[in-house]
């Protein structure tokens, strides 16, 4: 465009040999490099601009595109959280360019909501897109968590990006997500007074941590650290203020929900105490084709980048497999069978409810079962668990193991008081069988989302919204 007013400009002038016609000339062209100029500040991000490197590795995290059905691999889940959103589909995160998209297409997320129907809260957002604090700032914190996830999404227009970990513009480090805010405010280690090693991690930390929804304050985002960070810590939290997620529609359990704790199973690592981080190992310091050294923002797994960050402490890439995988069979072999035990105690409540079972004789089984799953689902439901903190996943999974054959045996007490002698238990040999045995029908939910996406998304939302797809 530049070019051929340019050109135009040139003939226009030829005619004019004088002076005047050469000051129009060079007055014209001063204008047009100011309009290329403009331009280009209105296309390019000024952190593009200062940071090209760290940019174009943030970008490359669109390449990690691959995601994994974990409902498929592990369909016990369906039947653990029977009742909500997380039972129609779970799949494995990608990489930070598909955060907005991803949160979209899920069947989580349902699709279009009938005026004046509540539907899914905006927090949903939170940690999607750095337009989620410029709307809490817009809106306030429950004005934008009270409205609809629907409602919000013309508004979505960025991914995760420079501006949720940096002061924008600037390699300066931030927290701008209110409810990081205040979870350090609860612990009393506010962001500003960290040293630098734990404010990266902690910008990592304000989203990758365990969350609720607060109904009490129109479901904004809330983190439940007032004990202390724990499992045991949080539990007794929501245990106080007797709160829970969903009322299992098998067992009657009041069901508490963890979401990827792995800043909290880091801080109580041998990482952590030796104040290695997540930028440590998965955003490690690299050199570009001049030697300058700068963050790889293509954030990936420590084994990517072994020589760089791993071998100090760990000298052998083979040894260290070798013993992660070994770790991994341990923790997937206990979750395994603690989730076969969880089934078993939900269906069994049931069987016992059926038979006339009473509030005050299922109090303790229901307990048992409510806080076992809590304990099974704040050790699964972290990300790279087997790495950051195998030990207090362990722990975790054989507790929850104690806890749930408790449970069982005093429903085994209760069933035989009842005289039942025969419990159904579902196939959860696959995830269609799952599915039948709570009656969800996927093609259904499938089919309304694929709707929704082409009559809303495709013709009204920003294009960040079908990244991938």
């Amino acid at each position: 465009m530049i070019n051929l007013l340019v050109e135009v400009m040139m003939k226009v002038s030829r005619p004019l040999r004088s002076k005047t016609g050469v000051t129009i000339l060079m007055a014209g062209l001063a204008l047009l490099t100011l309009a290329s100029w403009s331009l280009q500040s209105a296309e390019v991000d000024q952190n593009q601009l200062k940071f090209p490197k760290q940019f174009e590795s943030w970008q490359a995290t669109v390449e990690q595109q691959e995601s994994e059905d974990m409902l498929a691999h592990y369909p016990a889940s369906i039947i653990l959280w029977a009742g909500s959103s997380f039972a129609k589909e779970y799949r494995s995160p990608r990489g930070h360019q598909f955060a907005v998209a991803d949160v979209i297409h899920t069947l989580r997320t349902g699709g279009a909501v009938a005026k004046g129907d509540k539907g899914l809260s905006a927090s949903c957002w939170t940690c999607k897109t750095p337009d989620a604090p410029r709307l809490m700032k817009e809106r306030g914190i429950e004005g934008y968590s009270g409205a609809n996830f629907v409602d919000l999404g013309r508004e979505i227009k960025s991914v995760v990006y420079c501006s949720d970990c940096h002061v924008d513009g600037s390699e300066k480090l931030a927290l701008p997500r209110p409810h990081a805010q205040d979870a350090m405010a609860k612990i009393k280690q506010p962001f500003d007074k960290q040293d630098p090693t734990m404010q990266g991690a902690q910008v990592c930390g304000q989203c990758h941590v365990t969350y609720y929804f607060q109904p009490e304050k129109s479901n904004k985002v809330n983190i439940p650290w007032i004990f202390g960070s724990t499992a045991d810590a949080i539990e007794k939290y929501y245990d106080t203020r007797r709160f829970y997620e969903w009322i299992h529609p098998i067992s009657k359990t009041p069901i508490l929900k963890a979401r990827h704790p792995e800043f909290e199973h880091w801080s109580r690592s041998t990482h952590a105490k030796k104040g290695v981080t997540c930028i440590t190992c998965h955003m490690p310091k690299t050199n570009d084709e001049q030697g300058h050294a700068f963050t790889d923002h293509k954030v990936a797994t420590a084994m990517e980048h072994f020589d760089q960050v791993c071998s100090s402490c760990h000298g052998s890439q083979a040894a260290m497999v070798k013993k992660l995988d070994k770790t991994k069979a341990t923790i997937d072999a206990k979750a395994r069978n603690l989730e076969s035990l969880l089934v078993n105690a939900h269906y069994e409540a049931k069987a016992a409810w059926d038979a006339g079972a009473t509030w005050p004789q299922m109090n303790d089984s229901i307990m048992a079962i409510r806080h076992a799953q809590w304990r099974w689902d704040f050790a699964m439901a972290s990300h790279g668990l087997y790495a950051h903190n195998p030990k207090e996943g362990i722990e975790l999974l054989d507790k929850a193991t104690e806890q749930i054959t408790y449970g069982r045996e005093a429903l085994a007490r209760i069933l035989n008081h009842l005289s039942v002698d025969n419990v159904d238990y579902p196939d959860i040999s696959s995830k269609q069988s799952a599915h039948a045995a709570i009656g969800f029908i996927e093609a259904d939910a499938v089919k309304a989302k694929q709707t929704f996406i082409k009559e809303e998304v495709d013709k009204h939302w920003h294009p960040v919204a079908k990244t991938g797809y």
